[in-house]
């Protein structure tokens, strides 16, 4: 999928730019403390990280597409990460958050649990996790070849208890450009540092 985010950049930017984020962003935000450090995987635009530093955390960028991470750095002032999450060492790093909001929706269901367990190693103990995934069974593809997973609760529930994550809070809601798809919104939280 990065082919098309690089290649659809310019189109995907002002798509999503200016889809009002609070919604889903204060969940996580009213549980943080103030100047928490923040990793917004798939960050795309920037918008949420432009969202999360004007409230005051210290929130940095991981984007797959050079060019998608270059807007994101110009619209938010943030720093952003190029990589692939796939592959990256996310080890090396300490966040008191991470941001996956439609982050991992290309991950078939095999593919997700490693993924989502080696990028939950950037938390510190006790940290938290914002996670949106579509709500379905099997998958989806759209008509520009994109092709989306589809999940019930019990599947990713199962994969958390597995990571040890705790849920917060659970919202489920219909998505801000296609009134067809629902969206699961998780508040995680990282029980015993792993």
């Amino acid at each position: 999928m990065t082919d098309f985010y690089e290649a659809n950049c310019e189109d995907y930017f002002h798509s999503t730019v200016d889809i009002e984020p609070s919604s889903f962003l204060y969940p996580l935000a009213d549980i943080l403390l103030p100047g928490a450090k923040v990793l917004d995987i798939g960050c795309g635009s920037g918008r949420d990280l432009r969202w999360l530093s004007e409230r005051g955390f210290k929130p940095t960028g991981f984007e797959r597409s050079p060019n998608l991470a270059a807007m994101a750095r110009r619209h938010s002032h943030c720093p952003v990460i190029e990589g692939d999450f796939c592959r990256y060492d996310f080890s090396s790093l300490q966040f008191d958050a991470l941001v996956l909001v439609g982050a991992l929706v290309h991950l078939s269901k095999p593919e997700l649990p490693a993924i989502f367990r080696s990028i939950c190693q950037a938390l510190v103990q006790s940290g938290c996790v914002l996670l949106t995934l579509k709500e379905g069974s099997g998958s989806k593809t759209f008509k520009d070849g994109r092709v989306f997973t589809l999940w019930s609760r019990e599947e990713l529930e199962s994969i958390f208890a597995d990571i040890n994550l705790e849920i917060v809070r659970f919202t489920r809601s219909t998505s801000k450009l296609r009134i067809d798809d629902v969206w699961l919104g998780y508040v995680l939280r990282l029980v015993d540092g792993e």
